[in-house]
């Protein structure tokens, strides 16, 4: 009788995070940023159909950067939640806060359960009435999730601790935010190098 073959826990934890991180290195940064009049979302897209930037809901945004079709089904879940409860109960009863807790535990379960992660990060945000008000959530592959206060950076070479995760000293306004998120973008997609081909059929963004 042959032994069946025995894999520590860790070890496969560490292997479907590894996984994930690679996947979602081949991404190209996104860059989110709170201004005085709202919340700046900046990235470079490589496509002129398939968008990684998107709105949920009233007020809420959603943001992906990885592999496409795996945050692309996550954001429509996402704008269906979004739609049932608003219609069920009321429409301010819809936040970011619970729209990135039913993202965790989606990916947490997709993470530890599945064969493969989603190699994906995801952001949910939402203006508030005023600019302290603003929530970003940053939703990681395990189901980790991050509560940014006013700046963040997604995927690329940020997720692998190669890019820096600068916050500016004061909160700008939109012109301003839109211009040093520009910026920002430029140096992360310099510091990730020239290697951008994608071969096969996947699709990173």
């Amino acid at each position: 009788m042959t032994m069946p073959f025995y894999v520590p826990p860790e070890q496969v934890m560490k292997d479907r995070a590894d996984y994930a991180r690679k996947g979602i290195a081949r991404g190209r940064s996104l860059i989110a940023m709170s201004a005085v009049d709202g919340i700046v979302l900046v990235a470079e897209n490589p496509s002129r159909t398939l968008y990684k930037i998107s709105e949920i809901y009233d007020h809420i945004a959603f943001a992906g950067v990885g592999k496409y079709n795996e945050f692309e089904m996550l954001r429509i879940a996402g704008v269906r939640q979004a739609d049932v409860k608003g219609y069920s109960f009321a429409r301010e009863d819809v936040n970011a806060r619970s729209l990135a807790n039913a993202y965790a535990q989606t990916l947490g379960q997709v993470f530890t359960h599945e064969l493969k992660p989603y190699e994906v990060e995801i952001l949910v945000a939402q203006v508030g009435a005023t600019a302290d008000d603003d929530e970003l959530f940053q939703i990681l592959y395990d189901g980790v999730v991050n509560d940014k206060e006013g700046y963040t950076v997604l995927g690329g070479q940020a997720g692998l601790g190669h890019a820096p995760r600068e916050r500016p000293v004061h909160r700008p306004g939109i012109d301003e935010a839109i211009a040093e998120a520009s910026r920002q973008c430029g140096r992360h997609r310099a510091l990730a190098g020239a290697r951008r081909a994608v071969d096969g059929d996947d699709q990173f963004f």
